[in-house]
């Protein structure tokens, strides 16, 4: 199976952001003008497993970001060690389990 080298440039492209790849972001990544083929690389990517997205509920962009069977498939194609996982956005909430004495 030979790669698209489309899917190789979102992947790498992805894994290199920390915070993650934006829609508007991304054809720059692939250095493609078409939105036809950005749209067909996120839906590659996202049917694989290899890329999820998260959404922003206050008003930011939504962002494209590995998962963690991205990152071992971006690994493998490239030779290169995956790159490592993004700082989580928000803190954990503390749970609200009632204490007792």
């Amino acid at each position: 199976m030979s790669e698209s080298p489309h899917l190789v440039a979102a992947l790498a492209a992805i894994g290199k952001s920390k915070e993650g790849v934006s829609n508007a972001e991304l054809p720059d990544a692939l250095n493609d003008s078409s939105e036809w083929t950005t749209l067909w690389v996120v839906r590659q990517l996202m049917a694989l497993g290899f890329v999820e997205q998260k959404i922003d509920f206050f008003g930011n962009p939504a962002k494209y970001q590995l998962t963690e069977l991205g990152r071992s498939a971006l690994a493998t194609m490239t030779g290169q060690p995956a790159p490592p996982k993004p700082a989580s956005a928000s803190p954990a909430m503390p749970s609200a389990a009632p204490k007792t004495a």
